[in-house]
């Protein structure tokens, strides 16, 4: 049962969300495009606001869903390392190749279920680093920063050595932003040249 729960997690998160509104709607492979990462921040650049809503809330429900899979079944196992599964998976999807997205909207929902405290501190940590700097990667690599944080400085949380692998797989993630930012080429949130990117709707709907 704990193996096939735990496998499960992981192929929860394999769904595809933006690959799969990117060609139901569009009719595009979203990895061609943009950013070519298969993510909500990618889904908003490239298929808009409604697209990148749905992409969200699904991508959230993957992590929620898998973290709550240990709940359901009354395992005595901590639902952490069900969504972290699903994490991976959304990351390295065995249904699109192994080619995903960055963990951010997956991790909400796990951490929503797994401790809706640590998911507060880590998404307003999120969206401050990114109101302040303009760059949605350096708010996605402090998501994983400040749980690492947060754990070595609570009696309550003892998930050290899980947050700074974390952190790490963050910026591994995010290499090439890193790499982009440093050549003074990373779009910032409000460039206004990233409306070039977008694509219409090939039924005319879905836009917002």
């Amino acid at each position: 049962m704990l193996w096939m729960l735990l496998l499960s997690s992981y192929l929860i998160g394999s769904i595809p969300t933006a690959l799969i509104v990117g060609k139901l709607i569009f009719g595009v492979d979203i990895r061609d495009h943009g950013s070519k990462n298969p993510g909500a921040t990618n889904t908003l650049r490239v298929l808009g606001k409604g697209s990148a809503i749905i992409v969200v809330l699904v991508d959230i429900g993957k992590g929620a869903l898998a973290a709550s899979l240990p709940l359901y079944f009354n395992l005595d196992v901590e639902p952490l390392y069900f969504g972290l599964l699903a994490v991976i998976g959304h990351c390295y999807p065995i249904f699109a190749g192994f080619r995903g997205g960055k963990a951010i909207a997956t991790t909400a929902g796990t951490l929503a279920v797994a401790s809706f405290p640590l998911a507060l501190i880590a998404y307003a940590t999120f969206f401050l680093v990114i109101f302040l700097s303009k760059y949605v990667f350096l708010g996605s690599i402090s998501v994983g920063l400040s749980l690492m944080i947060y754990s070595f400085f609570s009696n309550e949380i003892d998930f050290e050595l899980i947050f700074l692998f974390f952190t790490l797989f963050l910026i591994y993630l995010h290499r090439s932003n890193i790499r982009n930012l440093i050549l003074g080429i990373e779009p910032k949130i409000n460039d206004k040249n990233l409306i070039n990117d977008r694509i219409p709707p090939k039924n005319g709907n879905l836009k917002m």
